[in-house]
């Protein structure tokens, strides 16, 4: 089970994780601001087809529009200005498909994200969302509450500020293909494979979606583990996951816990949450609610940062899941350290390295790091798991996949 990085949760879970605060402010009207978004680069989660892709929504044409291909949890929109740049006024033109709760965050490089606004009870048409005050390179849209079942459509998404905006090549023609992210874990059947080979090591199954759940003290110092990825009492992310829970259902059984949570963040004590905190967390796994809050407060906290950070290094789905999962267990601050290690020995493919001779260099630098500590020293999910399908060549992770971990046997078919 993993060493979270520590943060302080706050009413949005950890959206602020390793981030610079952002305050936002009260500004004059933003009208007379340039748009800044107009033809930009911009990556989806998803995309249904060729004609609905992410650079759909930021084309000025209000007659395309970008579709999600699932509506299975949090889906986004990164949008690259250029340079770091002031933003005042976003506008978001909904499909049908809109979203009843989302966040618009702000990031100086794609990997550390805070919350620009918040929206909740979202009504569809258009947004338009005045007297922001916050910068940064790289918008999100991240959305978190779906209106109907089919997912989210957007038909443009505009962001304004002081400018000057950044020249950006025009779009002549609808793409011909999803971009490239879409390749990686971004590909829904990918992440669900990334979501079973981190299952296989964190629960011994692949069922990841039946370990809501579950909960124990491992013995670690990291307190209480539990649910789909061993959110941990004693490292800031089990308190993230209730403080969202209650934000979302106020009332709920795990709320009385959050003194305690908060207490114990830091430490291995069950001071506060014994005898009661364990059956209360079985009990609120049958809610959908708090199993969707374990969903997205995963992607947020660990998923989507660490896709992004190998997506910047030109990393395809293997890599980007050998960064999740470090992340799962050393979290985002202990990926970078890792990182940063294997980058003493070789170059990343962004940087004009070899994809497989830097990915075995950062295993290299995992393997190092796990056995630094008694409770990972196991490095099976790396040699036996990872590092097998590197050497094969499988560096877009396709199935089928058979690998070992902690000496148990699993396969992936499709």
């Amino acid at each position: 089970m993993g060493i979270r990085a520590k943060a302080v949760a706050l009413g949005v879970g950890v959206a602020a994780l390793c981030t610079v605060p952002l305050v936002i402010t009260m500004t004059a009207d933003a009208a007379p601001d340039v748009l800044l978004s107009r033809n930009h680069a911009v990556l989806a989660s998803s995309a249904k087809d060729a004609a609905r892709t992410a650079i759909m929504a930021v084309d000025g044409d209000t007659t395309t529009r970008w579709t999600s291909s699932t509506p299975a949890g949090t889906q986004w929109l990164r949008l690259d200005l250029g340079r770091q740049q002031a933003v005042t006024r976003v506008r978001l033109l909904w499909d049908s498909a809109y979203a009843r709760a989302y966040r618009l965050q702000l990031s100086p490089d794609g990997v550390r994200w805070t919350d620009l606004t918040r929206v909740t009870g979202g009504d569809g048409g258009t947004d338009d969302l005045k007297r922001l005050s916050g910068s940064g390179r790289f918008l999100r849209l991240l959305a978190t509450q779906r209106a109907w079942a089919s997912g989210y459509s957007l038909r443009e998404l505009q962001v304004y500020g002081p400018g000057p905006a950044v020249k950006a090549t025009p779009v002549t023609s609808a793409p011909t293909s999803v971009p490239a992210i879409a390749a990686g874990l971004a590909d829904p059947r990918k992440k669900e494979r990334a979501f079973e080979l981190v299952s296989s090591a964190e629960n011994s199954t692949l069922d990841w979606r039946g370990q809501f759940g579950y909960i124990e003290d491992i013995g670690d110092g990291r307190g209480y583990t539990a649910g789909i990825i061993g959110f941990c009492s004693g490292t800031s992310d089990m308190l993230a996951v209730v403080t969202e829970y209650t934000e979302r259902s106020p009332g709920n059984k795990l709320a009385k816990y959050l003194p305690a949570l908060r207490a114990v963040d830091g430490s291995a004590s069950h001071a506060g949450l014994d005898p009661g905190f364990p059956a209360a967390w079985k009990a609120a796994a049958a809610d959908p609610v708090f199993q969707k809050t374990q969903e997205d407060e995963r992607d947020l906290m660990y998923f989507d940062p660490a896709v992004t950070l190998a997506t910047s290094d030109d990393l395809r789905a293997l890599g980007q899941f050998a960064y999740y999962d470090a992340a799962v267990m050393h979290g985002m601050s202990g990926l970078r350290d890792i990182r940063a290690a294997a980058m003493r020995v070789a170059k990343t493919p962004q940087q004009g390295g070899d994809e497989t001779v830097w990915l075995n260099a950062f295993l290299d630098a995992r393997v190092a790091e796990m056995r630094t500590e008694e409770a990972h020293s196991d490095v099976s999910r790396v040699e036996t798991a990872q590092r097998v399908f590197l050497r094969a060549g499988n560096l877009d992770l396709n199935a089928p996949l058979t690998w070992h971990v902690y000496g148990d046997k699993y396969a992936v078919a499709s």
